[in-house]
């Protein structure tokens, strides 16, 4: 059993106060950490890494480039007991201490939660420099797996399991992830429809909680704890190691993108293809807003069968919609491929010059966004705002939704991709944190936009946030009963609200395992308790 803490009950009614987190007052009630408090983690704590005074401006910042919260320090942890006694360290410090803690991976949060405030920020991607990879594949289990760091990269994951001919079930678009990192969101990308998201493809995970205890749970072993990790955004626990699952390879993927100009049309057939169990392995989709030669900037990586059709198509000044589809298969089944592609191909109503085929190997499909990750780089335009908003929408509203948001609001640009594909939760273990829509089959719409920092126009950071908050009203008013994906609220009641009936019980598992709220400050859903009684 979980030890407790006499201190929980000393701060019950200071933590179950609401509260407003506001970036401005951060600034002028700075806490400022004393010497003796800077003294005292330096002689006290034990480590085997390092931890970091210096150079520490790197932590204050992250993908969405909007929010810059300084540490004190960093944590460079090469065992998991350096995580556990810096938690434990500051848990033991009490209410009076004002200190936190935050897990940073690969520093892709969108709005600050890796961030704490002189606060100290753990580097994860260290603890993994210091632990292997434990692959069981040929030890009679009755399902795969590999062991590993919290810290680890899914591309790491990926490239290793392939030498065992596995690989994990469940991806996200963008692998240079960290493991503990998706998980304590829930990892979603063209697969979960079929598998589910990345976080029911975990059989076991080490946590250090916020007492500083190493806790192992799974479903029959501390479930409470292992349900809430799962999709808890950082409240709960600091994923140390997971189990993750494993499947056999494939070795080649047919990458196909094809277009619709009817969203019913496009809907339908999405919504076709993952309800069978016979179907492409990936599917996700696109909205195209008024985009200038678009399938001549295709012809450079995939094949159209009708070219001369395909150069009259025009997509400026139209809103398309792509459907992005793959099929896996392995060098054995070169010959047969191609007819179970068309077969499947042949249940689908997309415009038929608009077909588009690669051929490109497993490790290249899912890296994908990487490549494009380094085109931006060259550019300078990878470090900038990213103000993303990520939606769960229902099913039963989505057409209601794109009337609303691709017919009045998003009219002639759109500032970056945005994703649109259904999922279908029935399949999935909804015992975790994660929240969803009511509706078993609901939609990711993704609106990925990227600002330019000088702009003043359509693409400048205020445009941006402009339109996100328009969408978010007409859901609001229309009672489209959508629901954040990696959300961001200001206040509690936004968070109440948002949780629903789950709130409750995400306090309560909060007051047990995380009781002084030390940890993932950054998601703003607690404050830190103070003793004030």
């Amino acid at each position: 059993m979980l030890k407790r803490s006499n201190l929980v009950f000393k701060i019950l009614i200071a933590l179950i106060l609401c509260y407003t987190f506001d970036k401005n007052k951060i600034s002028s009630t700075t806490y400022l950490p004393n010497n003796e408090t800077i003294t005292s983690l330096i002689k006290e704590l034990k480590l085997d890494g390092n931890l970091s005074f210096h150079n520490i401006h790197h932590a204050s910042k992250d993908f969405g480039n909007r929010y810059n919260f300084l540490p004190l320090a960093v944590l460079y942890p090469k065992s998991i007991s350096d995580i556990s006694n810096l938690i434990n360290y500051i848990f033991q410090m009490g209410p009076t201490s004002k200190l936190t803690v935050a897990p940073r991976g690969h520093g892709h949060s969108l709005e600050g939660q890796a961030q704490a405030h002189q606060g100290v920020v753990i580097n994860m991607e260290s603890l993994a420099k210091s632990q292997e990879m434990k692959f069981h594949v040929n030890d009679n289990t009755n399902t795969p797996f590999v062991d590993v760091s919290g810290g680890e990269l899914w591309i790491n994951i990926l490239r290793e399991s392939l030498k065992y001919g596995y690989a994990p079930k469940s991806w996200t678009d963008y692998l240079h992830l960290t493991v503990g990192g998706t998980l304590s969101n829930a990892g979603i990308s063209g697969q979960a429809f079929r598998h589910g998201p990345q976080i029911n493809n975990v059989h076991q995970l080490q946590v250090v909680i916020g007492t500083g205890e190493v806790v192992t749970c799974r479903e029959d072993m501390n479930s409470d704890l292992f349900h809430g990790v799962l999709g808890g955004l950082g409240q709960f626990g600091i994923i140390t190691r997971a189990h993750i699952s494993l499947e056999p390879a494939p070795e080649m993927v047919k990458w196909i993108k094809v277009l619709y100009l009817d969203f019913a049309t496009f809907t339908k057939d999405q919504e076709q293809l993952i309800a069978s169990n016979n179907s492409f392995d990936y599917v996700e989709g696109f909205v195209l807003i008024n985009r200038t030669g678009l399938l001549n900037n295709w012809r450079s990586s995939f094949k159209n069968k009708d070219p001369v059709q395909a150069r009259r198509f025009v997509s400026e000044g139209k809103t398309i919609f792509c459907l992005e589809i793959a099929k896996y298969f392995k060098q054995e089944d070169i010959h047969t491929i191609d007819q179970k592609v068309e077969s499947l191909l042949s249940k689908l109503n997309y415009n038929e010059f608009t077909l588009f085929i690669s051929e490109v190997s497993y490790v290249e499909f899912l890296d994908r966004v990487h490549v494009s990750e380094l085109k931006l780089q060259e550019k300078g335009l990878w470090d900038v705002p990213h103000p993303w908003l990520n939606l769960l929408v229902p099913k039963s509203k989505i057409h209601q939704f794109a009337n609303e948001v691709f017919g009045k609001i998003l009219t002639d640009t759109s500032n970056g991709p945005i994703l649109i594909y259904p999922v279908d939760k029935s399949r999935w273990n909804t015992k975790t944190s994660m929240v969803t829509p009511k509706e078993n089959v609901f939609y990711l719409v993704a609106f990925l936009s990227s600002a330019m920092p000088s702009s003043t126009g359509k693409d400048s950071l205020e445009n941006i946030l402009s339109q996100n908050k328009k969408i978010l009203e007409v859901c609001e008013t229309a009672n489209l009963e959508t629901k954040q994906y990696l959300p961001h609220y200001n206040t509690q009641e936004e968070w109440k609200k948002h949780f629903g009936s789950q709130w409750e019980v995400f306090v309560r598992k909060k007051f047990r395992y995380d009781p002084l709220a030390i940890l993932t400050p950054g998601q703003r859903i607690f404050q830190k308790a103070i003793d004030f009684l």
